[in-house]
């Protein structure tokens, strides 16, 4: 993919960066889409989306997906140059409809091969084909921050009328304070409790739009399905009691919105479940997101993703200060609750060991990551046997997944079973440095700042290499936030050690890494002030301009 649009149509000047890159990443999506599952695909983007580039956009680093300026380009090799620049692509063609879009791409092609072009080049081909102006739509380029749409819904029981008011607002970032209203599309539909629906799309380009609708004599109250597949990079904002979002669970008939709607109430739970309002989880919830997963069960690659629980990377930006301990815990224990409602269909669906030859088919990616995500819950779910349980799993795992996802999980624990299976595998595959990548990932991302002391000091530890430095550092920064956000400061303090050796041979690396430090302005008030001393004391060293860069714009 990136041999057509990366390098046969390429670039012009950095600043069209994402051009090439997001297209590249969109159409490199949608292959696998079409290999796969389009709907498990989808969800999957928008984990990672989420995860890291809404976190972007709400930090200090944020800035838009064609920046205007920058103070060394190998720190635009972001996720909101290549994630966001490929949802751009991806709001284009809905708006175009899929003929109109391919017209455009074609045109694009034939009319740029071997050259190197600009983002308003691209769109001219869009606008030649569909006579369409996409000088609004451009501000998606130029205009940082991830935009908020808020929804108000009435119903009149009598007239049978449905009022849906979209409101939106673009949040003010670094250098950015007045934004202009964004056109962004958005799939709808009408569902009733017999599943029948009506879809459209509304393109919203002003700061309020209310669409009302007049349904048929007898009709009751609809559910109201909005952003349908995520349409668009937004944060949706919904005032829906917890009957409703219960309905969504039961009703809606796009797989992304469904699976959103488990994660908004697994959101609340773990929230409430963080500060304190909560001793237990929620009976009822846990009952629908386990009735969820079993109901899936023909699509195992889809009912893994009911079974995952918003990481706490995605709970960060839902309440401020942030506090990455307690919401790890809390995470935790509705793991663990899930797990006792699936734990019959757990043993049903682990006790079957493949006997089938490995094939890295649909069929069976779909039963390994259903197989990944219960191994996941069994780790958390805080039984006895479960270190004994993982153990035998590692050993029985015919495949590197699952012999991974049960390392992954007794890595978390304490124990006997964990030591000898990372011994184990240590001694397997000593050799082969991609997999033993995995080997310290696993530790990093679910261990404390000792754990990286140690793995720092293995003899295989080396500076000289990105992927062994980013499966130690960067795990733990990144996906391990209870632990790189210690309270005390200990994993401030590990990774900054890091940070300082490995900027001195490989700047880009270096810059890279203090991008774990974007959201310290969010957390508790031990965390942020350990963050901040620490991005002090960085700022106080002699870094290359790729991570003085960096630092200088966290601290901002």
């Amino acid at each position: 993919f990136h041999n057509w649009t990366g390098n046969r149509i390429t670039c012009r000047d950095w600043f069209q960066l994402c051009l090439k890159e997001g297209l590249t990443v969109f159409r490199d999506q949608n292959f696998s889409a079409d290999m796969r599952s389009r709907p498990v695909q989808r969800i999957k983007d928008v984990i990672r989306l989420r995860a890291r580039q809404f976190a972007e956009d709400a930090g200090p680093l944020a800035h838009s997906v064609r920046p205007e300026t920058y103070g060394a380009i190998d720190n635009l090799y972001t996720a909101t140059v290549y994630e966001k620049g490929a949802e751009v692509i991806g709001m284009l063609r809905r708006i175009l409809g899929e003929e109109t879009y391919r017209k455009g791409m074609d045109l694009y092609f034939d009319r740029h091969d071997g050259q190197a072009v600009t983002i308003e080049d691209f769109y001219a081909c869009f606008e030649e084909v569909s006579g369409d102006d996409f000088t609004q739509f451009r501000l998606w380029y130029s205009q940082a921050g991830t935009p908020e749409v808020s929804v108000e819904e009435s119903w009149n029981p009598e007239t049978r009328e449905v009022a849906v008011t979209l409101k939106q607002r673009v949040p003010a970032t670094p250098g950015q304070t007045n934004k202009k209203p964004m056109l962004i599309p958005m799939e709808m539909a009408l569902i009733d409790d017999e599943g029948n629906m009506a879809e459209w799309i509304t393109l919203f380009e002003d700061e309020e739009l209310t669409l009302t609708f007049d349904l048929p004599e007898g009709s009751e109250r609809p559910l109201v399905s909005i952003n349908r597949d995520f349409t668009a990079p937004i944060r949706l904002k919904r005032n829906l009691d917890r009957e409703t979002q219960l309905a969504m669970i039961r009703l809606e008939t796009d797989p992304f919105n469904q699976w959103d709607a488990v994660q908004a109430l697994a959101k609340q739970e773990i929230l409430a479940l963080s500060e304190g309002s909560q001793a237990e989880p929620d009976d009822a919830l846990v009952d629908a997101i386990a009735a969820a997963v079993t109901g899936a069960s023909d699509d195992p690659a889809f009912a893994a993703l009911l079974a995952r629980l918003p990481d706490v990377n995605e709970l960060f930006l839902e309440r401020q200060p942030a506090d990455p301990v307690a919401l790890d815990a809390a995470r935790k224990k509705l793991q663990a609750a899930l797990y006792g409602k699936l734990s019959q269909f757990a043993d049903s669906v682990l006790s079957e060991s493949s006997t089938q030859a490995y094939d890295p088919g649909a069929e069976q990616a779909g039963e390994r990551a259903l197989r990944t995500a219960l191994i996941g819950l069994l780790a958390a779910s805080g039984a006895d046997e479960a270190g004994d349980r993982l153990l035998s799993l590692y050993k029985a795992a015919t495949n590197m997944t699952e012999k991974l996802a049960a390392l992954r999980g007794l890595a978390g624990l304490d124990g006997e079973a964990r030591e000898t299976a990372l011994a184990d595998f240590e001694a397997e595959w000593t050799s082969n440095p991609l997999v033993m990548d995995k080997w310290f990932g696993v530790q990093a991302g679910t261990g404390d700042a000792a754990t990286i002391e140690k793995l720092a000091a293995h003899s295989a530890f080396d500076l000289r290499n990105p992927n062994r430095v980013r499966s130690v550092a960067a795990a733990f920064a990144m996906q391990n936030l209870a632990g790189f956000h210690a309270p005390d400061g200990s994993g401030y303090r590990v990774v900054e050690d890091i940070i300082l050796k490995a900027d001195k041979v490989n700047p880009a690396l270096g810059a890279r890494l203090l991008t774990a430090f974007e959201q310290w302005r969010s957390l508790e008030p031990k965390a942020k002030a350990e963050a901040e001393a620490c991005l002090r004391r960085l700022q106080a060293a002699d870094l290359s301009k790729n991570s003085a860069d960096i630092v200088s714009r966290a601290l901002g």
